[in-house]
């Protein structure tokens, strides 16, 4: 494997991290220069497509949505299998992301495994999400 390779895989493990890491600091505009401008964002739930989001304009009224109704977030990310081809490449990303909201008076955990399939670009030297597809596999809920 190349030293660009590598430096690729580094780079992208860092872009999917600071994807979480922004999400869990409901620091949505700053989420937005992840992405690509024309960036396309769905979401399964199982096998039904929730949502599908094209630009980032879009994506950023969906995320600030989400964000109003989450008190706190906590993600971690697991596996990041990745495959570099020059300036574009493909992954996925196993997480874990715990969301808190109220309901009722009570806190209520939400607990989701998520596998994010994702295509990537470089631009400009850097690397950007050009495609995000996720899949939550598992979801729990419990009061706290």
């Amino acid at each position: 494997m190349s030293l660009e390779i590598l430096q690729a895989k580094s780079d992208l493990r860092g872009l999917v991290d600071s994807y979480a890491t922004l999400t869990d600091a409901k620091r949505v505009a700053d989420q937005m220069l992840l992405f690509t401008r024309d960036t396309r964002f769905n979401v399964y739930f199982g096998d039904q497509l929730m949502s599908e989001v094209i630009g980032t304009k879009q994506l950023e009224e969906e995320f600030n949505g989400h964000v109003a109704a989450v008190k706190r977030y906590f993600t971690t990310n697991a596996q990041h299998v990745v495959n570099v081809e020059g300036d574009t490449a493909t992954g996925v990303v196993f997480s874990q992301i715990k969301m808190v909201r109220d309901e009722e008076g009570r806190e209520v955990l939400t607990d989701y495994s998520v596998q994010y399939h994702d295509v990537y670009v470089r631009q400009d030297g850097k690397w950007l999400i050009q495609e995000r597809t996720s899949h939550y596999i598992i979801i729990e809920v419990r009061s706290l």
